[in-house]
């Protein structure tokens, strides 16, 4: 295999890698702002101990892939975060504020209300940044991003902003919903995991809607992603996509809860990996194959063979982590700690 097929294949694993992590995070957020019912404050309490030991963790992942672009394929790199600069920046302020508005609830320990607006903030960066990001990606895929003699032609305002882009940053808020619903079933117990899996079956259904609507959204809106859509090796990764999201909608509905979270990150990885299957060898630029934008083969060998060194500490120590903290988080006796939503 071409070594810059190798270092796109980093960049796409890295992607499924950040919404299965990442993402659940970001779900967070969106149940977050969504809680309702008598135990709305429970909600909202056990999504915060889920998260709070591994929530920046995950964006290990993101820097993954930004690595490997710039490092890879340097002159998409450029390309890319010229022509999608304002989306990008969003994203990067989303995370920010999320991060901080995440990190600074916990100095309300111990006062009457704890500070203010600090869920609010929360909640509105964690749908903003998956959003702004899913509609970066659909601007890639719809062949909005366009460049002539090395020149961004296509404006920082157009490419993000068509149908097609929109709609992509919508599923990629549902997706982190989805994600967040399914592996809370497993982190709580009684009517909160009850609660969790009724959002996660209104998930599922929002996630198959909007992923269905794309199909004719993209013959009308982007026709780069259309022309490949029918290829076979497409075909059969979308279908098993669409496969497991019905099996993610058994497993809720038959309460199989040690098997949701598998099942929904399994979910997620086909729905992007169909996304990279379509997208191929236009991977990285809409109109650039992945070999006309690689660094040159001592590059990338060197990146090749650095990553699995490492991997070879990441991956171990990440999966301590998550093993460590794999309690569950919320149930019966869960209480809010009086933080201001």
């Amino acid at each position: 295999m071409p070594l810059e097929d190798l270092a796109a294949g980093v960049v796409l694993l890295g992607l499924i890698a950040y919404a299965m992590f990442g993402g659940a995070d970001f779900g967070g957020g969106v149940w977050t702002a969504l809680a309702s019912g008598p135990r709305a404050a429970q909600q909202r309490e056990a999504i915060f101990r889920a998260m709070g030991p591994v929530w920046e963790t995950n964006h290990v992942w993101l820097i993954l892939i930004i690595v490997t672009l710039f490092t890879a394929f340097p002159p998409a790199f450029a390309d890319l975060f010229t022509a999608l600069l304002v989306p990008l920046v969003i994203a990067l302020v989303g995370i920010v504020f999320r991060g901080a508005a995440f990190a600074f609830r916990h100095y309300g320990r111990g006062g009457e209300a704890g500070l203010p607006a600090t869920g609010a903030v929360f909640s509105v960066a964690s749908v903003i940044t998956p959003m702004t990001m899913g509609m970066a990606l659909g601007a890639i895929a719809g062949g909005h991003v366009t460049i002539e003699d090395g020149v961004v032609t296509s404006g920082i305002w157009e490419p993000w902003l068509q149908p097609f882009s929109v709609l992509c940053g919508l599923i990629a808020v549902a997706i982190c919903g989805f994600l967040t619903a399914h592996y809370m079933t497993t982190r709580t117990t009684g009517e909160l995991q009850e609660d969790f899996r009724n959002r996660g079956l209104v998930a599922s259904f929002i996630l198959g809607v909007l992923t269905t609507i794309a199909i004719p959204v993209a013959y009308w809106n982007a026709d780069p992603f259309w022309d490949e859509l029918l290829e076979p090796a497409a075909v059969a990764v979308i279908s098993a996509a669409v496969i497991m999201g019905l099996t993610s909608l058994a497993v809720l509905r038959r309460r199989w809860y040690l098997l949701a979270p598998p099942v929904a990150a399994s979910t997620v990885a086909l729905v992007i990996a169909g996304w990279g299957a379509v997208q191929y060898p236009y991977f990285i630029l809409p109109d650039e194959r992945i070999s006309d934008v690689a660094a040159g083969d001592a590059t990338l060998t060197a990146f090749l063979i650095a990553l699995p060194v490492g991997a070879l500490i990441l991956i171990p120590s990440l999966a301590l982590l998550y093993f460590v903290f794999s309690e569950k988080t919320g149930g019966p006796g869960v209480e809010s700690e009086g933080y201001e939503y």
